[in-house]
């Protein structure tokens, strides 16, 4: 099966060995979380440790040599409007814990979500001028490269959702009791739910089974080498012209 194009749903069946989620963990989240999170299956610990390595020089390389550019959006930003260059949002990291996630901001200052219930759409009003090119390109995810380098967050892996994120209406563990496995590595800028189109607003479940069911995949499979291919289509995808919006 082709992991960047099948939309099937039958990925999330899956067995998980559990441990219980330490306090610290349970306490980090006022949304109702599982009593325990699975642990990885078999010795994944070194592939886990070069996938960190990989993240913090390929985060690290990249600042670097995209730091004229992004100093150049962070002009253009504040030419727009006049508001702030960065917008911060608290979302679901590893283990359910929270964190602060970093974006150019591509909305109107007094119109942004901090909570992440009102879904971006197409022709969205509350999108800048700039931010428009921003999110078309995706260019506004880059200053997540901070939180990669942080920890907070990897290259690639689930997507980070925010804590209040709505499928067809309801809070995503509501709709999904599998939801909080998405979480047992760190959440990516870039994913395999995105590779195969699942992005963008959820309005029917059968999309929110789709998105979780690709986590859940790559958490069971994941690799370096899966990595690799993912931000491959990533890359390609954003010469293409983007799926942003």
């Amino acid at each position: 099966m082709n992991v960047f194009t099948s939309n099937k749903l039958q990925d999330t069946a899956f067995s998980v060995k559990t441990v219980k989620m330490k306090a610290p963990d349970a306490a980090n989240s006022n949304i109702r979380q599982p009593e325990s999170f699975a642990s990885l299956d078999g010795g994944g610990w070194l592939q886990l440790g070069l996938k960190r390595a990989f993240d913090i020089f390929g985060a690290t390389s990249a600042l670097i040599i995209l730091f004229p550019v992004l100093l150049t959006i962070a002009l253009l930003i504040v030419i727009d409007d006049g508001g702030p260059v960065f917008f911060r949002q608290i979302r679901w990291g590893r283990k359910g814990s929270k964190i602060t996630v970093y974006k150019f901001r591509s909305m109107r200052a007094d119109l942004c979500d901090p909570t992440g219930v009102e879904q971006t759409v197409k022709g969205d009003r509350r999108v800048t001028r700039i931010g428009a090119f921003l999110r078309k390109t995706n260019i506004d995810e880059l200053p997540q490269l901070l939180n990669v380098i942080r920890g907070d967050m990897s290259l690639v892996g689930p997507r980070c959702h925010a804590i209040n994120m709505r499928a067809a209406g309801m809070l995503y563990e509501e709709l999904l009791p599998e939801y909080h496995y998405r979480h047992l590595m760190r959440p990516g800028i870039t994913g395999l739910a995105q590779t195969r189109g699942w992005r963008g607003p959820t309005e029917r479940p059968t999309e929110a089974r789709a998105r979780i069911a690709s986590d859940i995949y790559y958490i069971r499979n994941f690799s370096l080498w899966l990595d690799m291919k993912i931000l491959l289509g990533t890359l390609l995808s954003e010469l293409r012209g983007g799926t942003g919006f």
